[in-house]
């Protein structure tokens, strides 16, 4: 699923391919946001950790899980 992390002072945001789910990605930026934790951490599809200082982050908007398209022909 696509993951975009909007983080201040930033002028790009940080765009994820995660295979962890809505609701546990969901569950750690609430833990982030609420100070349980000092960074956001998450897992991208190839096991590589993207961090972020929870009081930097912005927003984080989370996609629907990304489906691959196969071929050359037109639908």
């Amino acid at each position: 699923m696509e993951v975009k992390i909007g983080v201040q002072h930033a002028p790009r945001e940080i765009v994820l391919e995660s295979e962890q789910s809505a609701e546990e990605v969901e569950r750690l930026v609430a833990d982030a946001l609420a100070g349980k934790a000092q960074l956001l951490s998450l897992t991208d599809e190839h096991g590589r950790k993207v961090l972020v200082p929870a009081d930097r982050v912005a927003y984080v908007e989370i996609g629907e899980p990304a489906v691959r398209k196969v071929g050359f022909g037109a639908l």
